[in-house]
C-alpha cells in the first residue's frame, strides 16, 4: 500500500503549467477557462490522480459546498437521469451531492431537516412534491430549494421540469389522430400538480376536438402499477369501454396493461395505451409503450443552474423552467378501427 501523499491543486498547476487559481477555475468555473487550457488542467488532474473534496473545502471555508436531494424512492426509474444532470452541474461548479431517501416517512423527513439547519447543506432539491415535514417551524431557516419532477403544489417553491400540460396534449392529440374519441384518462388528481397539469394538457386537446365531456372518461389514480389495474377494474364495471388508455406515467400504463392481459386481450388490437415519463422499461414491455419523453439530464442540469443562481442571489424570487417533451411512438397505439 502506498504511502504517497495525496496530489494537490499546486502539483496539477505545475505541471499544468497555469496558476492555481486558472486550476481552480478550470474545475469549477470550466466555461471560463480557454478550451485548451482545461484540456491542459484535465490531463494534469488524470496524471496526478488529484481530486477536489466538497466537504473538505467546506469546513476549510466555514459553509457548506454540499447540496442535498431529497427523494421519496430513488428506485424510481426517473430518478437516476435526473440526478445525473444535477450531479454534473453541481460538480462543475464546485458542489458535492447527498442523497436523502426518505421512502415516504415523516420521520424521515424530520430527520434531513435538522439535518439542513445545522448547515451541513447549501441548497435543498425536491423529489418529493412537497417540502420536509416539519418545515413550517422552521421556515425561515431553510436553504435555497428547487423542485424536480414533481413540483411542490401550494407554496412558492421554484420548480424545474417538464412541460406536463404540453406532453398530454401531445399524447391525447396522438390518440384522436389515431382515430380514438373514447378515451380515458387515468390518474387524476386533487393533490399532485404535475398529475393536474397532464389531465389539463387531455381536457385541452379534447376540447379542441370537441369531445363532450359526458363521453370523457376519468380515473383517479396515484401514479402506480396497482392504480392503473384498478382503473381498468372500475372501468370493466361500467357500461361503456374507452378504445383508448391515456396514463399520467408509465407505471400507470404498466398497470392497465397487466390488467387488459389479465383478461385475455391483445394489445394493440382490442385497446390501445399510452403512457408519460419514458422510463426505460417502456421499450420492453409487450408490446413497447408508445409514451411521452421527459428530457431528464436537461431537467436535473437546468435544476442545479437555477439552485446555484439562487444561492448566489438569495433574493432572488422563485421561478419555473419547463422544458418540452418528446412524444415516442412505439406499439402500444393502433387505430380505433379495431374488433372487441
Amino acid at each position: 500500500m502506498s504511502n504517497a501523499a495525496p496530489a494537490t491543486i499546486e502539483d496539477v498547476a505545475r505541471l499544468a503549467e497555469v496558476s492555481i487559481a486558472t486550476v481552480s477555475r478550470a474545475i469549477h468555473t470550466p466555461e471560463k477557462v480557454a478550451k485548451s487550457t482545461r484540456q491542459r488542467v484535465n490531463q494534469a488532474i488524470a496524471i496526478t490522480g488529484y481530486t477536489t473534496n466538497a466537504m473538505a473545502r467546506s469546513l476549510r471555508m466555514g459553509r457548506s459546498n454540499m447540496i442535498l436531494v431529497l427523494a421519496p424512492d430513488i428506485g424510481d426509474p426517473n430518478f437516476s437521469s435526473i440526478l445525473i444532470g444535477i450531479e454534473n452541474e453541481a460538480r462543475a461548479h464546485g458542489y458535492g451531492v447527498l442523497i436523502g431517501h426518505t421512502q415516504n416517512d415523516p420521520e424521515r423527513g424530520l430527520e434531513y431537516l435538522k439535518f439542513l439547519n445545522s448547515n451541513q447543506a447549501a441548497g435543498l432539491v425536491l423529489f418529493t412534491g412537497h417540502e420536509p415535514f416539519g418545515h413550517q417551524e422552521l421556515a425561515q431557516r431553510l436553504p435555497p430549494t428547487v423542485a424536480v419532477f414533481e413540483p411542490v403544489f401550494g407554496t412558492k417553491v421554484s420548480y424545474v421540469g417538464v412541460d406536463d400540460t404540453a406532453g398530454a396534449r401531445k399524447a391525447a392529440e396522438y390518440l384522436l389522430a389515431s382515430g380514438h374519441r373514447d378515451i380515458a384518462f387515468i390518474g387524476d388528481s386533487k393533490t399532485k400538480l404535475g398529475h393536474v397539469r397532464r389531465r389539463k394538457g387531455y381536457d385541452i386537446a379534447l376540447d379542441a376536438a370537441r369531445i363532450p365531456t359526458n363521453r370523457r372518461m376519468v380515473i383517479d389514480g396515484e401514479g402506480s402499477v396497482e392504480a392503473g389495474r384498478l382503473a381498468v377494474e372500475q372501468l370493466f364495471m361500467r357500461d361503456t369501454l374507452p378504445s383508448a388508455f391515456m396514463c399520467v406515467n408509465d407505471a400507470t400504463a404498466v398497470g392497465v396493461i397487466n390488467g387488459l392481459a389479465a383478461r385475455g386481450y391483445d394489445l394493440p388490437r382490442d385497446f390501445s395505451v399510452i403512457g408519460f415519463d419514458d422510463v426505460p422499461q417502456a421499450t420492453y414491455l409487450n408490446p413497447p409503450l408508445t409514451t411521452v419523453r421527459q428530457p431528464r439530464s436537461a431537467i436535473g442540469r437546468q435544476a442545479m443552474a437555477l439552485l446555484l443562481k439562487q444561492l448566489a442571489e438569495p433574493a432572488g424570487g422563485t421561478e419555473e423552467i419547463l422544458l418540452l417533451p418528446d412524444l415516442i411512438v412505439r406499439g402500444s397505439v393502433t387505430s380505433a378501427m379495431r374488433s372487441r
